[in-house]
């Protein structure tokens, strides 16, 4: 779905969501790599569960982000509708150093957690 209605309100919305340089990187990685938890984006950038937790529910109430809720998780992601706007935005990011140190982080820790996951499986069927 695309954003059909760009209105002044909602616009100063999502322009001062970006102006502040952690809620750009929560923003990149979930560009990046979908649906992420709070766990997830506090370890990759090495946040404290409060500031991440309070920069989640800026960008949520800014219309920008969306939570899914499974069991205990719940995965964030960007919302469809603003889904071309971020696009245009880290178009023009897209060769910024510290953005992509996050996904160099985030590519080491999924690996490690595959290859974690790869283990236990392995583990259990020799069992």
């Amino acid at each position: 779905m695309r954003l059909k209605n760009f209105s002044l309100s909602f616009g100063s919305q999502i322009f001062k969501s970006v102006s502040d340089e952690s809620r750009v990187r929560i923003l990149h990685l979930l560009y990046r790599n979908g649906e992420l938890t709070i766990s997830d984006i506090e370890h990759i950038l090495e946040f404290t569960q409060t500031k991440t937790s309070r920069h989640i529910t800026y960008l949520k109430n800014s219309g920008m982000v969306s939570a899914r809720k499974v069991d205990q998780w719940v995965f964030y992601s960007i919302r469809e509708e603003v889904e071309e706007l971020t696009n245009r935005i880290f178009d023009f990011l897209v060769k910024d150093a510290s953005l992509q140190k996050d996904q160099e982080t985030y590519e080491v820790l999924n690996s490690n957690r595959e290859l974690a996951k790869s283990r236990l499986q392995n583990k259990n069927l020799l069992r």
